[in-house]
């Protein structure tokens, strides 16, 4: 919740259709980053963040980790965190 306004509007608008019509939207809004990951795509005036997220039973999904986008491919460290994050989500389920 701390990414600028419009970037946080664009991403909740984005994850609205991730739940309606599940994680697989397909690009420019979402797109798959392997071992039950995906990434959220969210475009505003102040600039491009990408989110991180995972689905758990049923249709809940957890936004993992968000970042403001500063290479064209997720760095490492960022896919690090979440790997790390989702595993601790489905080891407390």
């Amino acid at each position: 919740m701390a990414l600028p306004p419009g970037i946080l509007a664009n991403l909740l608008h984005v994850f609205e259709l991730v739940e309606e019509f599940g994680p697989s939207l397909g690009r420019p809004h979402t797109a798959p980053l392997g071992k039950g990951l995906f990434e959220i795509r969210a475009n505003g005036r102040e600039g491009i963040s990408r989110s991180i997220f995972c689905t758990l039973k049923g249709r809940e999904s957890v936004i993992l980790h968000s970042f403001i986008k500063k290479t064209q491919k997720v760095p490492k460290a960022h896919l690090d965190k979440a790997r790390k994050r989702m595993k601790e989500v489905v080891d407390g389920v």
